[in-house]
């Protein structure tokens, strides 16, 4: 499906010059002279490489479809990750860089979401939040202000996340995955 150069938006996927990007921040710019375009930051959904371009309204990309299906994620061997067709309960195992900084919050038996182009799997989709427990948090510093005082914690899975001063060591918590926030207590 071809789009206008300036209807790109975050999240979008396009194919351009024979890669498949995902458009990661767009910003419409309209000089005093000449005419509009989008500066659009990419990401390569195949190597990983990031691009900026300048797209003028007459110009046109190729929006591209993907493929989704469930998985479940079974295990983790070295650098490889293997996940489980929910359908079919074929493995397929996949680099753990594919999913970068999220991997780290993959639990044995979670469900994700697949994104395939042509039967080739280009990203891996976790729940936006997870539950994690706290193994070692900072004590308090007394005399800081609740209001928007927050402390460094580890999670039981090496990740290193800033929580609220009430939070303490063995808590479970709610954690965002792409952003590496605490969200609340886990209940």
């Amino acid at each position: 499906m071809k789009i206008s150069g300036v209807d790109i938006r975050p999240g979008n996927i396009i194919e351009y010059e024979g890669g498949i990007w995902r458009a990661v921040k767009i910003q419409h710019t309209q000089p005093g002279k000449g005419g509009a375009y989008m500066q659009v930051e990419m990401k390569n959904l195949i190597d990983g490489r990031k691009n900026n371009v300048r797209f003028r309204s007459a110009e046109t990309v190729e929006r591209v479809r993907l493929d989704t299906k469930d998985f479940q994620f079974l295990f983790a061997d070295g650098e490889d990750l293997t996940f489980m067709d929910k359908d079919s309960y074929e493995q397929i195992t996949l680099p753990r860089d594919l999913l970068g900084d999220a991997a780290a919050f993959l639990q044995d038996g979670m469900d994700v979401v697949m994104e395939l182009h042509e039967e080739r799997p280009i990203s891996v989709q976790l729940p936006d939040q997870v539950e994690a427990t706290i193994v070692e948090a900072d004590a308090v510093v007394k005399g800081q202000t609740a209001s928007s005082s927050y402390k460094p914690a580890m999670l039981d899975n090496g990740v290193r996340v800033m929580v609220p001063p009430h939070i303490s060591s063995g808590t479970r918590i709610v954690v965002d995955v792409y952003s590496q926030e605490y969200v609340r207590r886990a209940d």
